[in-house]
């Protein structure tokens, strides 16, 4: 990327649960933190991929849930100075957007913005810098800039963006935008695809800190009192800027378009015809994976025969999925769920975990791997009164002093060396040793070495929910 004589700020948004990839994404660990393409996940790839030139160090707005998800993923690709506002509650864009603005206009009023989803898959990096570079100019002299995708094809999942005249072959220059369409009917979206005066709404805006809080001020004064008094009462948590949740609360919970861009009149879009995808379905999956020449996409421990345009994924080193004579099928294996269905059906899966959690089925939103600050845990058998995990507890960190009311612990440590506490016993447990925690016993875990420690808990007793613990001491500051 060209240098420029603004900085730029990446604002990553990172809040998404990603339903339709369901059961890869779920509430607890969505796509954006899956490597779906790749060995990187979609956030660390959208980091990336903004890094460098007259980039600033990333602005990350995320909840709580995925705080430390979100720093060690950061950390992983070595970016280690970006910041992490996070929100009470989840509000949609528009406030989130005011209040990464907000804060920037007490730090870096000067800079521009750029307003990036954290879960979009954009190949070409060059490419999409270049469309930016576009940009610059028309944001620094007070435009609200929008990024449009040239359709490859009409997509109904889709928002539009219909423009004041059609793109020129090739051209980057910023051209005023007409107005937004929302996901058109499938008649209507060929219509707009024939026509040339519509480009895909991807959700990515550049502007100056300036002329978005002037917007907002103009558009929506009400949010800007409410989330104005969030920034300004804002707590540093560990590193985190935890927004102030009584006056964020208090601000309407709606989209960036409806809030200010359908309103106002410096509104311009930058055409970009590379590749793009928001990965909004299995479907898309399939499309950017790289199909072989039968259409078939395959991942991990996968076996097909006499397959067509279809994609199989096993996500478990130990599951091994096999399709034979399949056309036109999603199929996606992981221990505790598996997907199958028709690729015309792609969107349908978000309707399938509205069902799930309607039954009250732990798979709708729960991944089977929960990530905690100090690492993993999954449950690998369970019945009555007992239950088996497996942990992974990260290099030089420790869980939380704790006891339970209901339920006795048996760790065996598989590899690496923990330190245990119980009550007033201290003690190294290495490979192949193993430890007996007593119902109410004040424990803690923690690893002192340079390598993970994994262990095999064995629960015991009438009650073994994750809320059946009381913390005395947690760096982490988790209640």
């Amino acid at each position: 990327m060209a240098k420029s004589m603004t900085s730029i700020v990446p604002v990553l948004m990172c809040g998404g649960a990603g339903t339709r990839l369901w059961p890869l994404s779920r509430k607890s660990y969505p796509k954006q933190f899956v490597p779906l393409i790749g060995d990187t996940s979609l956030f660390q790839a959208s980091a990336l991929r903004l890094t460098g030139g007259a980039f600033t160090p990333p602005l990350v707005l995320t909840n709580a849930d995925f705080r430390f998800i979100v720093q060690e993923q950061l950390t992983d690709i070595e970016i280690d100075d970006a910041s992490i506002m996070i929100e009470p509650d989840a509000r949609n864009t528009a406030p989130a957007i005011l209040a990464a603005a907000l804060h920037l206009q007490k730090t870096q009023p000067d800079a521009l913005m750029l307003i990036a989803p954290s879960d979009h898959v954009i190949p070409d990096s060059d490419a999409f810098l270049e469309s930016i570079n576009a940009a610059v100019d028309a944001a620094r002299k007070g435009q609200l800039v929008t990024f449009g995708i040239q359709p490859t094809h009409p997509e109904t999942g889709y928002g539009y963006l219909e423009l004041s005249k059609p793109v020129e072959d090739n051209s980057l220059s910023p051209i005023k935008l007409k107005r937004f369409v929302e996901k058109p009917s499938a008649t209507n979206a060929l219509k707009m695809v024939n026509s040339g005066d519509y480009l895909w709404n991807a959700g990515i805006f550049l502007f100056s800190v300036k002329s978005i809080v002037e917007a907002f001020q103009k558009h929506e004064p009400g949010m800007v009192e409410c989330v104005s008094k969030s920034v300004d009462d804002l707590q540093m948590d560990l590193g985190f800027m935890r927004l102030d949740p009584e006056s964020w609360n208090r601000a309407q919970s709606i989209s960036i378009d409806y809030a200010v861009m359908e309103r106002t009149e410096n509104l311009s879009v930058v055409p970009f015809s590379g590749g793009w995808s928001d990965l909004g379905g299995w479907d898309a999956v399939l499309r950017e994976t790289g199909p072989d020449k039968h259409g078939v996409s395959t991942s991990g421990h996968v076996t097909v025969m006499d397959c067509q345009d279809s994609l199989i994924r096993s996500e478990d080193n130990g599951l091994e999925v096999v399709g034979i004579g399949l056309k036109n099928i999603i199929a996606v294996a992981m221990p505790d769920a598996v997907l199958i269905a028709d690729a015309s059906r792609a969107q349908d899966v978000k309707l399938a975990v509205t069902e799930l959690k309607a039954k009250q089925a732990r798979q709708a939103e729960q991944f089977p791997r929960d990530y905690r600050p100090w690492g993993w845990f999954e449950s690998i058998a369970k019945g009555e009164r007992f239950q088996v995990k497996r942990i992974q507890v990260k290099p030089g960190v420790s869980l939380s002093l704790q006891s339970h009311h209901h339920r006795a612990e048996h760790w065996i440590v598989v590899s690496g060396t923990a330190k245990v506490t119980i009550n007033e016993d201290v003690k190294l447990v290495t490979e192949n040793q193993s430890v007996y925690i007593p119902v109410g016993s004040v424990h803690r875990l923690e690893n002192p070495g340079k390598l993970p420690v994994v262990l095999i808990e064995v629960q015991t007793g009438s009650y073994l929910g994750e809320d059946d613990i009381i913390r005395y001491e947690d760096k982490y500051a988790r209640d």
